[in-house]
């Protein structure tokens, strides 16, 4: 079975290629070359394009002429965040619009006494909600797998571009990750984890997702449960008008029972989120695997 591989889609030249872009011809006219560049995308990256199409018609349960139509907007939807992302980095915030939902509840626990944990998905542009966040998106630590920390590292450097988070680089050989997640959290500042994506096959955790059986890194969620700080999850997706929409939602305590473990529980909270979103932004959706496919030994 096919399995994400730590690696995002979007290689360096397609980053430098919308760098080039938006400094010469602007953001709206990278929209629109975008167009041109889907039609590329369906049939030369097969792999996305399958997990895709099993996404819109076994679990969306969508006809072909709706699951045509996914298709072309997804493709269109990441190229629109990864246009957004460069802007952002090279100053252009001030273009964008943003909203946020439970926002005031959401500084309320970013000004606590204790540090906090966030939980993402490949959903929208989980990221670009930092520069948004003005002081405490200086106090953002995100986990990132090292091979996709490196490629972004070396194209930040080579285009002077400063990000306005921090990146705790996770390498699976060592514990190097939970010692700089807990020194993060214990100068009262902000973990972020992505919670739909899994390298190790050993380590999941299983939950009804979308009404299909699905599988999800068990780390993030066991040293969420146990980390005795807030846990917030927080997706970021993109409306009309170049404007982004921030949803928080505030973890419930939790608590261990006799027949479910603190991080499944905690899992099933997140995963109930995580359908809110996606019913209402289905096309936002980016997790290029066969997501819903039993891991294989």
């Amino acid at each position: 079975m096919p399995t994400w591989n730590g690696k995002t889609r979007g290689g360096e030249w397609g980053y430098l290629f919308f760098i080039y872009m938006i400094k010469h011809f602007g953001i709206t006219s990278s929209y629109i070359f975008l167009r041109i560049v889907i039609l590329h995308f369906i049939p030369f990256a097969p792999r996305a394009t399958v997990s895709i199409w099993i996404y819109a018609r076994k679990i969306l349960k969508y006809n072909i002429l709706q699951s045509v139509k996914l298709l072309f907007c997804n493709y269109y939807s990441l190229g629109q965040v990864l246009i957004d992302k460069v802007a952002i980095g090279n100053g252009m915030a001030g273009k964008y619009h943003f909203r946020f939902e439970s926002y005031q509840e959401f500084l309320d626990v970013l000004n606590g006494d204790q540090g906090v944990v966030m939980i993402g998905a490949h959903v929208g542009n989980w990221e670009i909600g930092a520069p948004f966040f003005d002081k405490y998106g200086k106090k953002i630590n995100i986990l990132m797998y090292d091979s996709e920390h490196q490629k972004i590292k070396e194209l930040l450097k080579k285009k002077s571009i400063t990000a306005d988070y921090k990146i705790i680089p996770v390498n699976e050989d060592d514990l190097t990750h939970v010692f700089k997640m807990m020194d993060a959290l214990d100068k009262k500042e902000y973990v972020c984890f992505q919670g739909d994506r899994y390298v190790n096959k050993d380590k999941l955790l299983a939950c009804c997702f979308m009404g299909k059986k699905a599988f999800f890194p068990a780390g993030p969620f066991i040293l969420a449960s146990r980390m005795k700080v807030p846990v917030v999850f927080y997706f970021a997706t993109r409306e009309p008008g170049k404007t982004y929409h921030f949803h928080f939602t505030l973890v419930d305590k939790i608590v261990r029972s006799k027949d479910k473990k603190p991080e499944q529980a905690l899992l099933e909270q997140y995963v109930s989120a995580l359908e809110v979103i996606l019913k209402q932004y289905p096309e936002q959706w980016f997790n290029y695997y066969r997501f819903w496919d039993e891991p294989k030994s």
